[in-house]
């Protein structure tokens, strides 16, 4: 079992390394992050976040409407590039989600019905058929490969983003937006 849990833990780690940096030039840097676009994108938004930001903490609550339009024009601007941002790196979710997909389905067809890790907890009820999954019997501080790994995943991604200097910075990430995101203001 514990052989198990550290192959996935170690699957977990390439996986994040293949999605993000297959060895330095993977294929999320070959068909996103390398791209002209990408990089003059990720560059206005990191400066019109900046002065955005600036802008507000200059003129903070005035009432001026000429202020009030220019911070609101710059609203659109960085909510239309953070838009531009994600389509442009939709291309590569596509991508790495089916090359991905093709992975879990392997994995989960090599670890199917084993017990590869004990759970110190037993999960709420609405997650134990996704910890205990293709496992027999009631103990369901079994764990399965699709609940260790999705754990492991989330864990290990993002900081695996933040090494590669891959993630986007606080200032970007405040400002919201995105494709689904939130328009900047809308909860004020």
């Amino acid at each position: 079992m514990w052989s198990d849990t550290i192959l996935i833990v170690f699957i977990s780690v390439c996986t994040a390394f293949l999605g993000e940096d297959f060895t330095l030039k993977g294929l999320t840097w070959v068909l996103v992050y390398r791209t002209e676009k990408y990089q003059k994108l990720k560059t206005e938004v990191e400066k019109q976040s900046k002065k955005l930001e600036r802008r507000k903490e200059i003129h903070g609550d005035s009432l001026d409407k000429a202020v009030k339009k220019k911070i609101e024009r710059d609203e659109e601007k960085l909510k239309n590039n953070n838009r531009d941002l994600s389509l442009v790196k939709m291309k590569s979710m596509f991508a790495t989600g089916f090359a991905f997909t093709a992975l879990l389905s392997m994995f989960n067809s090599i670890f199917d019905g084993r017990v590869v890790a004990q759970l110190p907890f037993t999960p709420i009820s609405w997650i134990q058929g996704l910890s205990h999954r293709n496992l027999s019997g009631e103990d369901y501080t079994d764990c399965s490969f699709i609940f260790l790994y999705i754990l492991c995943t989330m864990s290990i991604r993002q900081n695996i983003q933040k090494m590669l200097g891959f993630a986007p910075s606080r200032a970007a990430s405040k400002q919201g937006g995105g494709l689904f995101g939130a328009p900047p203001g809308q909860f004020k």
